[in-house]
């Protein structure tokens, strides 16, 4: 039995599923016409039996699997985990724990940045993934054999990635590593899309007060109107023209309706009456209560040269220590490293400062210094010796 279509089956499955130490998960939805996703597949696998629950079945009574989830002594295993957890967390108000996302895993292991699902499986289990049904309809039944098959293929390799990458990091003993990078995904903050926050997306797009204070309120209108619509954001107003009014804030219909990507007569309907009040309401904001607006550090003489020293630096420890680069820092972390030696980003925090930070504070200072050894990035560190000669690290 691979399709899962009542609920009394995916309680008998919940139940199997809860005697092993791990489930690999994976979910199948759409959301190219919708702001919330329709979640229409999850697939489930253990070490004896996969299978895809039917989420459009009449009558489906989800909740065993919420329970599987929530289940403290089960290990969820995922790839590439934030839409899938976003999708459990809009229904359930729970975040499935303990976790594991493979992709976060790969990057703590050195398999470079973000890298997919079917590059873990090629590398790992030496598979090809059909991909043919990738861009399938989920929401249309019956579903097919071929869409089972490709469904159920996303959490059968997954058992063997997982141990792979969990022998690997109690090898090299990165468990603490991983843990840390997972915080964000454990989060309920990270998918609780308040429309207030909703401008933090454009935050660089603000070069004056004024104009933050108007994006915060047109982000939040938009943000709320899409999610009462259940519309994508873009289907309210795209990204844009989102920025061309909070930086023209035009404060009639008629100013409104003159900017060049504006859709024309949508400044005279009642979208165009609740643009303009945010506007308004943006207008009259007091700066001081506003977020602190971030200057621009690009392309700052001395800065510059720093972070560029900066990045081959990441590079060389990033190939050193087997781990990808923008897991260990950032280029804004840099940028703020080359600025200030007390900045708050994770690069000078933890493991990161350890096998990063402090070498990153002691090459802006002078007392590292990068060259060039048969072909390869080194450092030398300066040691305090009377002959003041470098050393090697």
């Amino acid at each position: 039995m691979s399709l899962i279509t009542t609920s009394e089956q995916l309680r008998e499955i919940c139940a199997r599923l809860a005697r092993h130490p791990f489930v690999t998960v994976d979910t199948e939805f759409l959301r190219e016409t919708t702001f919330w996703p329709k979640v229409c597949v999850i697939q489930l696998a253990s070490d004896d039996e996969a299978v895809a629950v039917d989420t459009l079945a009449p009558d489906l009574d989800m909740q065993p699997f919420f329970e599987l989830m929530a289940n403290p002594a089960v290990e969820k295993v995922f790839h590439a985990a934030r839409q899938d957890l976003e999708i459990i967390w809009n229904q359930a108000r729970l975040i499935p724990a303990p976790l594991f996302d493979t992709q976060v895993a790969a990057m703590v292991c050195g398999f470079g940045d973000q890298v997919s699902y079917q590059e873990l499986v090629s590398s790992i289990c030496k598979q090809s993934l059909d991909k043919s049904s990738r861009f399938t309809d989920w929401s249309r039944r019956p579903l097919s054999d071929a869409q089972i098959e490709y469904a159920l293929a996303d959490v059968t390799h997954l058992r063997d990635v997982y141990r792979f990458l969990r022998g690997k990091l109690e090898k090299s003993n990165r468990d603490a590593w991983l843990a840390d990078e997972m915080t964000t995904l454990l989060s309920p903050a990270t998918y609780e899309m308040d429309p207030l926050n909703a401008w933090e997306r454009y935050r660089n797009r603000a070069r004056k007060p004024r104009d933050l204070a108007v994006l915060m309120e047109l982000a939040a209108w938009r943000e709320q109107e899409a999610q009462s619509r259940d519309v994508p954001r873009s289907r309210v107003l795209k990204d844009d023209v989102l920025i061309e009014v909070a930086l023209a804030a035009p404060r009639d219909a008629d100013a409104l309706g003159n900017l060049r990507a504006f859709p024309r007569g949508m400044e005279r309907s009642r979208a165009g009456a609740e643009i303009l009040a945010a506007v308004e309401r943006g207008l009259s904001k007091d700066h001081k209560t506003l977020p602190k607006i971030e200057r621009e550090r690009r392309g700052s003489g001395n800065g510059a040269a720093t972070v560029e020293l900066l990045k081959v630096l990441l590079r060389q420890v990033s190939e050193r220590h087997g781990v990808a680069a923008r897991m260990i820092a950032t280029v804004d972390d840099l940028e703020a490293i080359a600025g200030s030696d007390n900045a708050d980003v994770a690069a000078l925090k933890g493991w990161r400062r350890e096998i990063f930070g402090t070498r990153a504070l002691e090459l802006k200072h002078g007392r590292l210094a990068l060259t060039i050894s048969n072909g390869r990035v080194t450092t030398l560190q300066w040691q305090e010796t009377d002959s003041n000669e470098a050393q090697v690290a």
